[in-house]
């Protein structure tokens, strides 16, 4: 299909998902997820073809352009299948349902995904890309399967569905839940087992930043001061940060690198990576202030400011990987284009950059990237450091004037409520860590925004926004980010009217979220259509499991808010997953977290007085994650562990443990010595 000179559009039309739009005019016959599709697959007695992708999604542009755009394949597609586009991160239930059906089948998955479903939903086979032949062939023997072998194909899709059941739902145990410092060790040796001790991150290839692994991992170095932990997390953000996958000129992270070496990314862009790293390396610069850590949380959210933000202060989905037709055209640099942009400066930054040596790429093109640091860097060719940094940010600003002459990557310009919250909370992180209070103000913009647009004042919340129109059900991870995010944005900006959100929102999902036989809450309401299958999300991925930030939620609630109750559920929902812990600990690390809440010592720091905002401001550039902050300058407040604990003219702290607080002190070093002893 000539995309400049459209045909008929399919079904498609009148949605919003850049995804979806992208295929508005294929010859595919695509419909949206709905009744509609669902009703005619019934009605024809047809299978539902449904293809899964998202808008950044490099290999789903490809499959487009071979298959879906194909004529001759269109006709076997309308023929045979109700065809159903799904943008994965509008629809991320119904994404889990059939990749993890695909994982079942084959033990991997990805994007684009293309399952086979009976008329009613249910998967009965899957993959993911497929080059044009190969998928003729698929289609027509499906095709041949659904017409002649149609029982055993209902018998297929009836194991599957068992399987996607059982493989979601987490029994409770009847045992009163124990938790020991022994089980967090274990978790933190798994872990480092996997770790690539010489380039970072996870061993092997491709290499994915997860920083809830990371996360963890400095978490329980405050603990244990185990300094082989953190120097695995400083070696993985140090080469991450030198490496092709991050960005050096414009700033930000790709999603990941194709492989071991951090050199290769492919290059979409992800909101949601890069407000978790934000927060990660903010974090980390709070235990040891390395200047390359701030330079990337500066320079990244400067990218997310200039390419994800929304005129409303809220921030858009992503960028593509591809920009007229190519994977990283964007991005990548030849020699004589350096020369032309920086002339006499070329030479050194041509070798600061690696170009034509480790940078080389492919078809004359490089990625940038730094094999050394700036002051071994600056020592090797007897320069001071301070001349080094001088030259490189006029040069990074030339670049960056230049590559806003290119044709950009395309932007998916999706308003989601949860990867919101996780820029707010980055931003959260970020002002805490380098006391800058643009960083708060934009934090506080954006919640503005989703709170007045995507929230109900009971606590009903929408996944997406669309202008100031919000859309779609929300799903329980945009209340559990969004609420970690608003509990987060109270600690820095003393306003309480954040934290009570954050009790709405809570209390919200559990009553609508919470389901027979199960601690752990569903990741679709009671109101919500049924799918194929219940699905209760658990497993920490790139973004931690729903279930693991609302455990730590209700944690801190509970602390905030001296309700028990709440206490008890996070302390259930732990002690169901924990046997999961230690077998797989790269995939329940943000549970590991709440893990460590709960085997040391856990303390609320009540900050009251006028002076209350200099003393968060003291408190929050240290790394101190055994503590929650609920500081007021104000006696008006109906926050229950804030109650009786002003007096004129005096700024105290208390330090609290569920209602019960030690003697006030007047210093934050009083403080600090409190909670070590």
């Amino acid at each position: 299909m000539n995309k400049s000179n459209p045909g008929k559009p399919n079904h498609l039309k009148g949605q919003t998902s850049p995804y979806l739009l992208q295929h508005l005019y294929n010859p595919v016959d695509w419909y949206p997820w709905g009744e509609e599709a669902l009703e005619k697959a019934k009605k024809e007695n047809k299978p539902l073809l449904v293809s899964i992708g998202y808008s950044a999604c490099h290999w789903c542009h490809v499959m487009e352009n071979e298959s879906f755009e194909d004529q001759e394949v269109a006709d076997i597609m309308n023929k045979n299948f109700v065809c159903i586009k799904v943008d994965r991160e509008e629809r991320p239930d119904i994404d889990h349902i059939y990749m993890n059906s695909v994982q079942l089948l084959s033990g991997r998955g990805g994007w684009p995904l293309n399952c086979f479903a009976l008329p009613d939903g249910r998967p009965f086979w899957g993959g993911t890309y497929f080059p044009k032949e190969q998928w003729k062939s698929i289609l027509e023997r499906v095709q041949e399967l659904y017409v002649k072998q149609i029982a055993d194909l209902e018998d297929q899709a009836e194991k599957i569905t068992l399987g996607l059941s059982q493989s979601s739902f987490i029994k409770p145990k009847e045992e009163k839940a124990v938790f020991k410092r022994e089980e967090a060790k274990r978790m933190a040796e798994n872990l480092m087992e996997y770790m690539d001790p010489v380039e970072g991150g996870i061993k092997g290839a491709p290499k994915f930043p997860i920083p809830n692994n990371f996360a963890f991992l400095l978490h329980y170095y405050h603990h244990t001061k185990d300094t082989k932990v953190l120097e695995q997390v400083f070696l993985t953000l140090k080469k991450m940060a030198m490496g092709g996958i991050y960005d050096q000129i414009g700033g930000g992270f790709a999603r990941y690198s194709t492989d071991k070496n951090w050199k290769v990314p492919h290059f979409e862009k992800m909101l949601y990576d890069n407000a978790q790293l934000i927060s990660l390396y903010a974090n980390a610069y709070k235990i040891k202030p390395e200047p390359l850590f701030e330079e990337v949380v500066s320079e990244t959210i400067a990218f997310v400011e200039r390419e994800l933000a929304s005129p409303d202060g809220t921030f858009y989905a992503a960028l593509d990987a591809d920009s007229e037709g190519e994977e990283g055209k964007y991005y990548v640099w030849n020699e004589k284009e350096f020369e032309n942009v920086l002339g006499d400066k070329a030479s050194l930054m041509k070798e600061y950059y690696n170009l034509n040596g480790k940078g080389f790429w492919e078809n004359g093109k490089n990625i940038l990237l730094k094999d050394e640091t700036d002051e071994n860097f600056a020592s090797a060719h007897e320069m001071p450091v301070d001349e080094l940094k001088t030259l490189v940010l006029k040069a990074k600003k030339e670049l960056l004037k230049a590559l806003s002459k290119r044709v950009k990557p395309g932007l998916d310009n999706k308003v989601l409520v949860s990867w919101n919250a996780l820029m707010i909370k980055g931003l959260c992180d970020a002002s805490a860590a380098f006391q800058q209070p643009e960083y708060l103000a934009k934090a506080q913009t954006a919640a503005e925004f989703i709170c007045n647009h995507a929230m109900k004042s009971n606590g009903e919340l929408f996944r997406l926004i669309n202008g100031k129109k919000p859309s779609i059900e929300a799903f329980l991870e945009d209340y559990a980010l969004l609420a970690d995010a608003l509990i987060s944005l109270y600690q820095v900006s003393l306003d309480s009217k954040w934290l009570h959100k954050a009790k709405t929102l809570t209390a919200y999902a559990l009553e609508n979220f919470s389901k027979p036989g199960t601690a752990m809450l569903s990741f679709t309401s009671k109101q919500a259509e049924e799918l194929a299958a219940p699905f209760y999300e658990f497993h920490d991925n790139v973004i931690p499991s729903s279930n693991s930030v609302m455990g730590r939620n209700l944690f801190a609630l509970a602390n905030y808010f001296e309700n028990a109750g709440w206490g008890q559920r996070s302390s259930d929902m732990l002690r169901d997953i924990k046997d999961h812990l230690e077998k797989f600990s790269s995939s329940y690390s943000n549970w590991g977290r709440l893990l460590l809440q709960h085997v040391y010592p856990f303390y609320t720091l009540a900050i009251t007085g006028s002076r209350a905002e200099t003393k968060v401001r003291e408190i929050s550039q240290m790394y101190l994650p055994e503590k929650i902050m609920a500081p007021s300058k104000s006696k008006d407040t109906n926050i229950p562990v804030l109650q009786q604990r002003f007096q004129e003219g005096e700024t105290l702290l208390y330090v609290c443990s569920m209602g019960s607080c030690q003697l006030p002190v007047k210093t934050t070093e009083e403080a600090l010595k409190q909670m070590q002893e």
